[in-house]
Parts: C-alpha cells; sequence; structure tokens
C-alpha cells in the first residue's frame, strides 16, 4: 500500500486557516488537510492548564466520547510522551510498555484510530502546550516513508492550526514578536532541526563560545527559560520555520 497525497494545494489549505474565523472554519480544514495527506485522521489538541480540551479533528465521535468517559488524558502515552519532548514522533518510539497503555492503543484501534501515528509537538505563548496529529492503518516501512516524505509539511501545517486558535482564543492579548538577528535565526533554526551545538556551529563556521552568545541573545529577545523554551517559542511566533 502507498499513501498518496491529493493534488489539492496544501498552501491553499493553510491560507483558508490562517482566515479562519470559528473552530467550524478549522474543522472544515483539517479535513481537507486529512483528504490532501490520504490518512485516515487528523487531530489538533490543544489542553490548556486547567484540563480543557480544544481542538478539532477527524477522529470518530465514539472514540471522542470514549476517550472523554475514560479520562484516557491520564494515561494517553501520546500526550504524555510528547510533553518530554519537542521534536516530532513518530508513536513506536512512545512507552507502551505499561498494561494500562496497551489497553488503551487496543481500544483506540477498536475504534478506527488506525495503528500508526505520528505527532508534532507544539508549545505557544504561556506554557500552552497542543498536539497536531495524524494516524493511519498501513505497514510500518510505507509509513516510514510517508512521515520522511512529508515531515516539512507536516509540521508547517501543525504550526499553522496551533497560531490560528492561539488568534481564536477569546480575550487573548497579542505578543510583539522581538526580531531576531539573521545568525540567530540560523542557529535557533539549526537547533530546532536537531543539531547538536558543537554540529550548529560547525555549520555556521563559528566558536562554541560565539554559539552560545547568539543563543543567550536569543533567549533573552523571546523571554524564555532555557534553548529548548527559546526554539519552542521561535517557532511558536514564526521567527523561525523548520
Amino acid at each position: 500500500m502507498v499513501l498518496v497525497a491529493e493534488t489539492t494545494s496544501l498552501n491553499s489549505i493553510l491560507e483558508r486557516v490562517a482566515r479562519a474565523d470559528t473552530l467550524t472554519d478549522m474543522q472544515q480544514e483539517i479535513e481537507r488537510l486529512r483528504d490532501h495527506f490520504g490518512v485516515d485522521h487528523i487531530v489538533y489538541h490543544w489542553v490548556s492548564s486547567d484540563g480543557e480540551q480544544y481542538g478539532c479533528g477527524t477522529y470518530p465521535m465514539t472514540w471522542v466520547e470514549r476517550y472523554l468517559e475514560k479520562n484516557y488524558l491520564r494515561i494517553d502515552p501520546v500526550v504524555l510522551g510528547c510533553y518530554q519532548r519537542f521534536h516530532p514522533v513518530d508513536w513506536k518510539r512512545l512507552d507502551w510498555s505499561g498494561k494500562a497503555a496497551r489497553n488503551f492503543l487496543a481500544d483506540a484501534i477498536e475504534h478506527g484510530v488506525g495503528n500508526q501515528g505520528f505527532s508534532v509537538p507544539i508549545r505557544g505563548p504561556n506554557g500552552q502546550y497542543a498536539l497536531f496529529s495524524l494516524s493511519h492503518n498501513s505497514d510500518d516501512d510505507t509509513w516510514a516513508d510517508f512521515t520522511a516524505s512529508h515531515h516539512r509539511d507536516l509540521i508547517m501545517a501543525a504550526h499553522a492550526f496551533n497560531q490560528r486558535a492561539l488568534e481564536l482564543e477569546p480575550g487573548r492579548a497579542q505578543e510583539t514578536a522581538q526580531a531576531l538577528s539573521p545568525r540567530e535565526v540560523d542557529a535557533m533554526t539549526l537547533l530546532a532541526l536537531g543539531y547538536s551545538r558543537a554540529q550548529v556551529a560547525n555549520s555556521l563556521s563559528i566558536s562554541e563560545h560565539t554559539l552560545r552568545v547568539y543563543i543567550e541573545s536569543a533567549r533573552h529577545k523571546l523571554g524564555a527559560l532555557n534553548t529548548i523554551h527559546a526554539v519552542a517559542r521561535a517557532l511558536s511566533r514564526g521567527l523561525i520555520v523548520i
């Protein structure tokens, strides 16, 4: 089996996401995005600090109701595992070893979620945490080829949905993004791509000491607690794109 994306332009979908006025509009676009990528399901899921769940997606309503009824948020390996990560992750790399996790997975597959999954963790302003996830029924090789081919597009789509969700949040105060220098953008981008500090310094032909200066300057501009927080804020504010 080969996963084939539809010809509908990804850019046109994301442009409509950027113009969405309501969560219903975003729901329509996430359905188009699912069809574009040719997968079973796509979900954008935001859990607020007080436990309120918000988002859009294509899971069957029976599974959504089941998830809420069983309070699966407590044990969902995707939610828990991605909270500890910054980079996108294939669900096979998460911890499914516990009995509760295995039962959860069996229940999800029974409800049509799919046996494969890929999630993009998103961290926004004021501690916001959200997930953008795809799931599908396929063999491992097909899924690995698909995620490798569409990795960047999926990250771009994830942040487009999150950005619009933040803008639609009632009472949200717009943040002013302080510009990063070209070198700071380069450093943050390479770190976001998973490069080590030594690899970033080598790629930019600078010393690690000079790199630290760029990183600390970017962290200060972004009001971030550490480097990972700085990269997350740069992504969420559109200052870097990967």
